[in-house]
């Protein structure tokens, strides 16, 4: 630094103590000249002392209206003496201050963010002032004592020991006290750089003096709070355990504040606690919601606004520029190798998993884990993250996992970041052999948009049961999730990803989908002081509605002016009986609309993660999220996260309070604040869902999700009048009053009656556009990737026509027949398994289906990298034996088209045959016709297998794999060749000409089939 902010200690000539201890005389380099200083100083006293006792005399000293009337005529002397004594010292301490020296401030290797990024709190300098006895010292050592239960390093300045020692030499003139307030000042300020909170109780009774000091700290740039502790001087000396008031007022005590020295109260105090009126804890927890408002408390550098209210991301400093990694609006440059780059197949949950990753929900994380945090986060339920950059990077999560340079080095200097649920990515080996050594991976959707990048792939086994039983300390095979991981890949891909773009679902909901950094912003647009978060998967009725309208009530009696709260459905993968994502969202506005919530303080929007009921642990990652996104309490009921075994005696794996009370001591969630309720019941006397009050079980019901179910297949209506009907636990026969506003329990009725219906979504879904061919005539109905969806092909007159039975199995100007119609169910790159319906009118296509007919069917084996479809006017007909007695699968003939360009939905394609592959699927043949587009570059070069082999290296044998494997994760075994080399293109067409047969004979009605197919 340029300036010199602190003038260098140098002996002083004549250093004074308190008055009472004997005169020190300094023996620094300059004594001789001090001897001969003070030896003149000693001969004038001698001289003047004599004149000064006969005035004296002659003033009359023992009259009794003399405040020293009974001090000896030596005292006087000394007296004397020692006043001018004092008054010398003082003009020589005023002096030293405007000397000009040869010293510079020595600046530290460390700013000053990243000291207090290491020590956790930040340094600042707590100035309190009033009068003696007002009680500075009791409140000081009260707050120190529990800024240190919080383990922040603090110390406390009290003015009666800085005079013990620091300021021994100095009386209580005006000169003295402003020199006392300068020492105490300049100390408190290096303390506080430190990043000690520095407690200072000093009376220090002038504004400028205390002003001077304030100016100190705002040039160094230090927080600093003047708290005045005020009393009226009549409390403070009632309160004189000392006695000096007594001896002030008696005249014993000159100069003593507040009797014959003033006291000048603050202006414009940071703190002003009123002493006589508000209890010890009081002004302790006054001080402290300051300190925590103001980011004190924390090394974070630059809290959110709202905080402490609204919460800090996980990650610190670290992820201080939170927007910035984790942006809104991702734009991310392509690499210039892009279309060569593997691409891997997201299934819906990793889709969901990704948003929570690109947005920042899981912060600090920024990619699927490696292999070190997963196990961190396996074994320890949270990760071990340089929060402050300290370490250089030793502790970074994104470094590729290298177990041979792990050390414990490094380990204090982390934190503890809650992370408990692993987030991983599983892949097949196919996957694994595609990434090989590449770089970079494009992940795809199941629609077949590109959603991201992730760099620097790490691949590592899938230890599936230890994963299980780590996580949901189990193993129930019929356990959905664990179901889903079972059906996975047995390879993890690690490595941090970029958003190609902002993942969106265009499901009528996004609106509802905001990034933690929008929810920030939406909480500091609505002014809140506190956010409090409550996570559904379920409607919400009279008994959610207490639980958030209650926590409310608390935090306002908890002195928060304006709470927020926010209602988050999750919005993620659920399983197949829980109340559909747009069911739940629907009745949430509805709930809001007709005010069982109010809609000023609330924000509803969708929380986007996976459900996977793993319990306790399960409830900490509910909470942390919510955290990242500004939440600072969470309310928790019974069993949030729990399920049933789906074996056995199918009790409940988790019990229902565990919850709650293990998110109360979860790593990494020291600072997050849990509103925790048991149970609440239906009281009949106010129409209430509350506690249940054992005075009067009587008075209280339990409406159970089972019951409410019941209640709206049934579509009971609300009860007439204020009774509810005798005999309504046996058989309710209405809906008690309040519990639902009508316009919500509406849609409940609509959903349970109609519980089948395709318009339900499940969960958040990717809807996009599909690649539809623009050349040819189409109607649609439905949505692209939802169940009801259907695509009818029209003929030139605009009339619907059926793929299967109206276009021709060759081309029209196709010579000798050698080349034919491929029509494309699937574009290569979209996982969505569409398919003609043979029993649909006009056999449009559509998607297929599971869990019965309620969701889409999707490929999850990996990307379909070829384009799949049929040839019209051909069937595989069952009656038809091979050699081992497999009969035709009873549908057209597939086709699996090989070319390099993507063949949009609904094309026909003039294709020729390469040769055949024949599956043997559950009993049944399965021929898959392998063509090549007459239109492909390499047409010309390709004409059999062998020159597929030739010119397209690898295509056959991945084809081949995907085949054998692709029903594999839908819980299915491997599907079998009935011989694993394709047949020749002659052998192909045979069959092709045999199952054109065979469908001309089904179309004439001279094959019968059970089936009822639509043949026109």
């Amino acid at each position: 630094m340029s300036d010199a902010l602190y003038a260098s200690v140098k002996q002083d000539d004549l250093e004074c103590n308190d008055g009472t201890a004997s005169r020190v005389f300094s023996r620094g380099p300059d004594y001789d000249e001090r001897r001969e200083l003070v030896k003149k100083f000693v001969l004038a006293a001698l001289v003047v002392m004599p004149y000064l006792v006969l005035i004296a005399l002659f003033a009359g000293v023992g009259s009794p209206a003399h405040s020293y009337s009974n001090t000896p005529v030596i005292a006087v002397s000394d007296l004397a003496n020692q006043t001018q004594v004092d008054q010398v010292c003082a003009d020589q301490r005023l002096q030293k201050l405007d000397m000009q020296r040869n010293v510079y401030y020595d600046s530290s290797l460390l700013s000053r963010p990243q000291r207090y990024a290491a020590l956790q709190q930040k340094g600042a300098t707590l100035w309190f002032t009033g009068l003696s006895g007002s009680g500075k010292s009791t409140v000081g050592r009260a707050l120190e004592k529990e800024l240190l239960r919080r383990r922040l390093h603090t110390y406390r300045l009290d003015g009666d020991n800085v005079r013990i020692g620091l300021n021994r030499d100095l009386g209580f003139s005006e000169t003295d006290r402003a020199e006392s307030v300068r020492r105490v000042g300049e100390m408190a300020a290096l303390f506080s750089e430190a990043g000690v909170i520095t407690l200072v109780a000093l009376v220090s009774p002038f504004r400028a003096r205390r002003d001077e000091v304030r100016e100190l700290h705002k040039k160094m740039g230090i927080p600093f709070y003047e708290i005045f502790v005020d009393v009226p001087v009549s409390v403070a000396a009632d309160r004189d355990v000392k006695g000096l008031y007594k001896r002030a007022i008696k005249g014993e005590i000159k100069d003593f504040t507040g009797i014959s020295s003033p006291y000048e109260e603050p202006l414009n105090p940071e703190i002003h606690l009123n002493a006589s009126s508000q209890s010890l804890e009081d002004e302790v927890k006054m001080i402290l919601d300051k300190l925590e408002t103001e980011g004190l408390l924390t090394g974070v550098e630059q809290p959110p606004s709202g905080y402490p209210g609204v919460a800090v991301a996980d990650g610190g400093n670290a992820v201080a520029t939170f927007p910035n990694l984790f942006p809104d609006q991702p734009s991310v440059s392509r690499p210039d190798n892009y279309d060569q780059l593997p691409r891997v197949l997201l299934r819906d949950e990793d889709v969901h998993w990704l948003q929570i990753i690109g947005e920042g929900w899981a912060a600090p994380l920024r990619g699927f884990m490696r292999e070190g945090a997963y196990l961190q986060s396996l074994h320890f339920s949270s990760v071990l993250y340089d929060t402050d950059n300290l370490t250089d990077g030793n502790l970074a999560l994104h470094k590729p996992t290298n177990f041979s340079e792990y050390s414990s080095e490094f380990v204090s200097k982390g934190e503890r970041v809650n992370m408990p649920v692993p987030i991983v990515l599983p892949i097949n080996d196919a996957a694994k052999e595609h990434i090989g050594e590449f770089k970079q991976v494009v992940l795809v959707s199941p629609s077949g948009e590109e959603l991201a990048l992730l760099n620097d792939p790490e691949v590592f086994d899938h230890r599936k049961e230890e994963r299980i039983t780590r996580t949901f300390g189990a193993m129930d095979n019929g356990h959905p999730y664990i179901a889903e991981i079972l059906k996975s890949g047995d390879y993890l891909l690690g490595g941090e990803i970029e958003l190609l773009s902002r993942i969106k679902y265009n499901d009528d909901l996004d609106q509802y989908r905001l990034t933690p950094t929008e929810l920030r912003k939406r909480f500091e647009e609505m002014g809140a002081d506190v956010v409090l978060a409550f996570q559904t998967r379920n409607p919400t009725h009279a008994g959610h509605a207490y639980l958030m309208n209650n926590a409310r009530e608390q935090l306002i009696a908890q002195g928060y002016k304006n709470p927020v709260l926010w209602l988050s459905p999750l919005g993620g993968w659920t399983k197949e009986d829980d109340v559909p994502l747009d069911v739940r969202v629907r009745q949430h506005e509805a709930i809001l609309r007709d005010g069982m919530l109010d809609k000023e303080s609330t924000v509803l929007a969708i929380w986007p993660s996976p459900m996977i009921y793993a319990g306790p642990r399960e409830v900490q990652w509910h909470a942390k999220s919510r955290k990242n996104a500004g939440a600072s309490f969470f309310v928790v009921g019974r069993d949030p996260a729990g399920i049933k075994r789906s074996d056995g005696d199918k009790d409940d794996i988790y019990a229902g309070d565990h919850g709650r009370f293990v998110l109360h001591m979860a790593p990494g969630m020291e600072d997050f604040n849990i509103l925790s309720f048991s149970k609440v019941y239906y009281d009949v006397q106010d129409h209430k869902m509350k506690p249940m009050d054992s005075s009067r079980k009587q008075d209280f019901l339990s409406i159970s999700g089972s019951r409410m179910r019941k209640m709206a297949r049934e579509g009971l209506q609300k009860c007439e009048g204020d009774k509810i009907p005798a005999g309504w636990e046996d058989k309710p026969t209405c809906v008690p009053q309040g519990f639902m506003v009508k316009s919500g329990w509406d849609i409940m009725i609509d959903y349970y009656q109609n519980i089948n219906s395709p318009r339900w979504i499940p969960f958040a879904t990717q809807f996009s556009k599909p690649v539809v061919d623009t050349s040819r005539s189409f109607s649609s109905e439905g949505t692209f990737g939802r169940t009801d969806y259907k695509l009818h092909f029209k003929n030139n007159k605009g009339e619907k026509i059926s793929p299967w039975h109206d276009i021709p199995l060759h081309p029209v100007d196709s010579k000798d027949n050698s080349s034919y119609n491929f029509i494309v169910e699937i574009p290569k790159g979209i996982a969505h398994k569409m398919e003609v319906n043979k029993e649909e009118k006009y056999n449009p296509i559509m998607q297929d289906t599971t869990h019965n007919g309620t969701r889409g069917r999707d490929y999850l084996y990996g990307v379909p990298f070829f384009n799949y479809g049929l040839f019209p006017q051909t069937w595989e007909d069952p009656s038809v034996k091979d050699q081992s007695g497999n009969g035709g699968d009873n549908d057209p003939l597939d086709v699996i088209e090989v070319g390099a360009k993507q063949l949009a939905m609904g094309s026909v394609n003039p294709v020729k045959i390469l040769g055949s592959l024949e599956l043997v699927d559950q009993g049944e043949v399965d021929h898959k016709i392998l063509a090549l587009s007459l239109a492909d570059a390499d047409a010309d070069k390709i004409n059999s297998v062998s020159d597929l082999q030739s010119v397209k290296p690898g295509v056959l044998d991945a084809l081949v794999d995907w085949l054998k494997k692709y029903k594999i994760p839908e819980g299915k075994s491997e599907n079998v060749f009935s011989q694993e080399k394709p047949t020749s293109a002659e052998a192909a067409k045979q069959i092709v000409a045999e199952t054109h047969e065979r469908w001309q004979k089904l179309k004439a009605g001279e094959i019968s089939v059970k089936d009822e197919f639509w043949l026109n």
